[in-house]
């Protein structure tokens, strides 16, 4: 194993509160935490690499409850921000047939208070190895300048550059405003990964092989992975693309399987480095989807993310 020279695998989002459906009544909650950044920080710790996370919370229980648990979960909140009067965003998550899940009822009481990019020290990304982020607070002007100076200082710094599409449709004002956003960062991203139904509508096709063609003529990015649930995933590098098998089992919830693939992508980058050739590509992914699996055979996003001593055969192999 090549330890990375850099410190941590840098991460930056918001926290959540997921309140999520005890079942598909969709009628009675239980209380987590939960983010997909926040997730994904926490998925990483638990196999074996190092995180930190940039995020803001506020003063009160909620927030205080936010930072404990994500304390407890092993990821440094070194550059986090308190702001007192900041409020956490809450989420209804429902379960639907299938054991799909849909996001609802967005609660944010301080939608105005967030990262600034004089919040951003820049020692963090002098030692990141890998900084990690996504959409879901690009459609806030100050959190789209915040996310634009982070990949600056990223890429200043050495970091790598890793992007997860992470589409939230009712978190923007119309679709071509996410649309655009989104586009105008595909450019700068190392390791892409975009769920099936996202890259076909960031590149306006109607099917996944179009989509990906229009994907690398446009834009040159290392490593592309498409993930398709239960389908696998694609893994896309120097214009080849070859098909990642699904891991097969009895499904639960599948909550926190993308964000247990993405933590298991950011470990084998900040430990190994990037893939050299496509055979390790598929092998990092590989063992993503594995880690994706493992989640999806729990309830709840982090509590669902696999531990180091659930994936040491993973590792062995």
């Amino acid at each position: 194993m090549t330890q990375s020279k850099k410190e941590f695998v840098l991460l930056y989002g918001d926290a959540f509160v997921d309140f999520i459906s005890n079942d598909r009544t969709n009628t009675q909650f239980t209380k987590f935490l939960g983010g997909t950044t926040v997730n994904v920080a926490a998925g990483v710790a638990r196999i074996g690499a190092p995180a930190a996370l940039i995020t803001l919370t506020g003063d009160d229980e909620v927030s205080e409850f936010v930072r404990q648990e994500i304390t407890k979960e092993g990821v440094n909140l070194d550059y986090a921000k308190l702001i007192p009067e900041k409020r956490v965003t809450s989420v209804d998550v429902h379960l639907l047939d299938g054991n799909e899940r849909m996001f609802t009822n967005y609660i944010d009481e301080t939608p105005d208070l967030q990262v600034e990019p004089q919040h951003l020290n820049e020692e963090a990304f002098e030692k990141a190895s890998v900084f990690s982020f996504c959409s879901n607070t690009m459609f806030h002007p100050t959190a789209l300048e915040t996310t634009k100076k982070a990949v600056e200082l990223a890429v200043e710094h050495g970091a790598l550059l890793a992007m997860d599409a992470n589409i939230r449709p009712l978190r923007w004002e119309s679709p071509q405003q996410c649309h655009d956003t989104i586009a105008q960062f595909l450019s700068k991203a190392n390791l892409l990964k975009v769920a099936d139904e996202e890259l076909l509508f960031l590149m306006e096709t109607d099917t996944i092989e179009a989509g990906i063609q229009k994907l690398i003529a446009q834009y040159d990015i290392d490593v592309i992975m498409v993930t398709m649930g239960a389908n696998g995933a694609y893994v896309v590098m120097n214009g080849e693309t070859r098909h990642v098998p699904s891991i097969k089992i009895t499904c639960v919830d599948t909550t926190g399987a993308g964000d247990a693939f993405m933590s298991g992508m950011l470990r084998q980058v900040h430990l190994h480095g990037m893939p050299k050739t496509m055979d390790e590509a598929f092998n990092y992914v590989y063992f993503a989807n594995q880690l994706g699996a493992m989640a999806a055979t729990k309830s709840g996003a982090i509590t669902a993310m696999p531990h180091l001593k659930d994936i040491q055969d993973l590792i062995k192999a």
